[in-house]
């Protein structure tokens, strides 16, 4: 019988390397896109300056996203690029409407068909507010549903994304303390499995969300779970069908607007 020989230590590191790799996720989430999907926790700082302007970039300060900030007539709008200044998404704020809302869309393009989700808020009890995201491509859905949502506190800057209505959590944001140069930075934890450009588009999002917020009112509003009131409810739905309506109206003179100032500049 030949003795026992150990295992070489360059493949002990190998078995243990793999080991801590986790297991490939049974469903993962990609909205933007697949190549966005890291099988490990990543961390994210998002900085953003004074012009609106956003530049994200992992704990070792390699860059993942741009975001550039851009004013279109009526409609507040954002560019996200990765590294290369290539275009990933555009969102594009709703206008007109009883609820904050944006809308998300592939590339540069603003096109109807090219829309990847969007956004909904709507004011309730206690100054709360309660961030919907609803995917385009779904047909189906109750009129109180959505296939993700935005929970938390922006007097404390911080906020967690779930799963639909469930409790599963799929990222995190905190702020980060202050810096010299640098006031506003928040890290992002985004979860194994999950698309991190996803995430950092709904954190810009919500950072609009709060800068416009801001302006109008100045208290600060929670992200959250909003009172179960009745009142509340039938409200909500009733103002739903209400910014359908008035969103099309809206869409329509902020596309003249675009239309006349080409003409006349």
């Amino acid at each position: 019988m030949k003795p026992f020989k150990p295992v070489p230590k360059s493949f002990q590191v190998l078995i243990m390397a793999q080991q801590s790799i986790p297991p490939p996720s049974s469903n993962p989430v990609f909205v933007i896109g697949s190549q966005f999907i890291s099988p490990n926790p990543l961390e994210l700082i998002i900085v953003r300056s004074s012009s609106g302007d956003h530049l994200i970039t992992d704990v070792n300060d390699k860059i993942m996203f741009k975001v550039k900030r851009r004013n279109k007539s009526y409609h507040d709008q954002r560019l996200l690029l990765d590294a290369d200044d290539i275009p990933i998404v555009t969102i594009r704020e709703k206008i007109l409407t009883a609820h904050s809302g944006w809308k998300a869309f592939k590339g540069d393009s603003k096109a109807d068909s090219k829309m990847i989700f969007s956004t909904k808020t709507s004011k309730m009890i206690q100054s709360k507010m309660n961030l919907h995201v609803l995917l385009a491509n779904k047909t189906s859905r109750s009129n109180d549903s959505c296939d993700f949502k935005i929970i938390g506190s922006w007097s404390k800057r911080s906020c967690s994304v779930y799963m639909g209505e469930s409790s599963t959590i799929i990222a995190q944001m905190h702020k980060m303390k202050a810096s010299e140069n640098v006031k506003d930075r928040f890290m992002v934890e985004v979860h194994p499995y999950v698309d991190y450009a996803f995430v950092v588009t709904l954190m810009v999002i919500v950072d609009a969300l709060k800068s416009t917020n801001a302006n109008n009112d100045d208290s600060d509003e929670d992200i959250g779970d909003a009172g179960e009131s009745t009142g509340d409810h039938v409200g909500d739905q009733s103002s739903g069908r209400v910014d359908e309506t008035v969103e099309v109206v809206g869409e329509s003179i902020g596309v003249l607007g675009e239309v006349l100032g080409t003409m006349f500049s």
